[in-house]
């Protein structure tokens, strides 16, 4: 058997166990009577898979489409397409948030999970939540929340979700943290 033959024949019996598994589910004896886990054929379709558990509405919204574009621009795993994808999720160009944190957080969320792979929980167990809180000048700051599960992302990919986020922040016009700031002044 060759190598296509071997994968076109993987991905029919991986077809026909998702299609008994939804047989299964929709006899009704499953709290779900659908197969929660969606199949997914690449790295954008995993992305959007995976943060589509916290967030419906990025479901086929485009992001795994704009995702193959950036990785066709940049490359696969360059950091430039998780900085960008999380930037538009952030901006609201495939799917309206109730809320402009929601659609930060989110952003953020699918930047991780594009450094991690999207076969990690750590965008949405490590990355706990954002805060947008107020400055003393006014102006207001994203603060970052993590727990524990960041550490399945591992040590780059953990310190990348704080790049994500900055560049966010930064493409956003929210300030910067004020102590951080006075901090730097102080050593420059």
């Amino acid at each position: 058997m060759n190598m296509d033959s071997y994968f076109v024949q993987i991905d029919k019996q991986v077809l026909e166990a998702h299609e008994q598994a939804g047989k299964a589910r929709s006899k009704g004896h499953d709290p779900e009577d659908v197969v929660a886990i969606p199949l997914a054929k690449n790295m954008a379709e995993r992305v959007v898979g995976l943060i589509s558990v916290v967030a419906p509405q990025i479901k086929d919204s485009g992001v795994d489409t704009r995702i193959k574009e950036l990785e066709e621009e940049y490359g696969v795993q360059d950091w430039r397409v998780a900085l960008i994808a999380a930037l538009e999720v952030a901006q609201e160009k495939y799917c309206k948030f109730e809320t402009k944190k929601e659609a930060i957080e989110v952003g953020i969320r699918v930047g991780i999970a594009y450094v991690t792979n999207g076969v990690v929980a750590s965008p949405l167990e490590g990355f706990t939540k954002l805060e947008i809180r107020k400055r003393k000048d006014g102006g207001e700051y994203i603060a970052l929340f993590y727990s524990g599960p960041i550490r399945s992302a591992g040590g780059t990919a953990s310190s990348v979700s704080i790049i994500i986020s900055d560049y966010v922040r930064k493409n956003l016009g929210y300030k910067d943290y004020e102590v951080f700031r006075n901090f730097m002044q102080t050593y420059d």
